[in-house]
């Protein structure tokens, strides 16, 4: 698979679950560049952790280093959780791990707009890999909006939104199908894909299987 960024409209939508998905289903490998509210004790439930599992990878703190070189203890955005330990993430060594790390899933942090440091936040970390993206996306009441905002976002960066997947949120107001048709209405012909609750490998599969389509088109 081609190289994509991983973003999402908000924290604890599902970056992670469907970043892991499509590794299963596909075979690709992923970095998490960026890590917040990391706890050294449980590395197997990090994002990390997660990950290299969904790779048939070892966990371990080299591993997890490897695939994840700024981990910071706070559940906060980088740039707080980074300032509570004297430390800032620096801009230019991010993009060369991400380049270097070659064709690969690269799952980012929080939102398309959080801060990575004083100066640039996730948006400018994609715009700068020029990466298409992959915008995930919850079903809960709100979501709309929130999709929306991000992807006109993106879309004014000048930045590629390859698909949007709509992760099936434990509330939803609506079935998942309603939510992508409004959506679509109110933005460029962009993919919509929806992972529900129940769903199983093959709704990985068939969007896995998307986007190799969309890298050799």
């Amino acid at each position: 698979m081609s190289g994509y960024f991983v973003t999402a409209t908000g924290t604890d939508i599902g970056k992670t679950f469907v970043t892991a998905g499509l590794v299963r289903a596909s075979g690709a490998k992923a970095v998490k560049p960026i890590m917040s509210g990391f706890d050294e004790a449980a590395p197997e439930i990090s994002d990390a952790g997660m990950l290299l599992a969904a790779m048939g990878r070892e966990i371990t703190p080299e591993t997890i280093a490897a695939i994840s070189p700024w981990r910071f203890a706070a559940p906060l955005s980088p740039d707080m959780a980074a300032a509570r330990e004297g430390k800032a993430i620096d801009f230019t060594a991010l993009l060369t791990f991400c380049r270097e790390a070659g064709p690969v899933l690269v799952e980012g942090v929080g939102g398309a707009m959080v801060p990575l440091n004083d100066r640039e936040t996730v948006l400018d970390w994609i715009a700068a890999l020029k990466l298409p993206v992959i915008l995930v996306a919850g079903t809960y009441l709100g979501t709309i909006s929130h999709v929306l905002t991000a992807a006109q976002v993106l879309i004014a960066k000048g930045i590629s939104v390859a698909t949007i997947v709509l992760n099936e949120s434990e509330v939803s107001p609506v079935p998942p199908a309603e939510t992508a048709t409004t959506i679509g209405r109110f933005l460029p012909p962009i993919p919509i894909h929806i992972i529900t609750r129940n769903g199983g490998n093959a709704e990985f599969l068939a969007l896995a299987e998307f986007l190799y389509e969309e890298a050799g088109a």
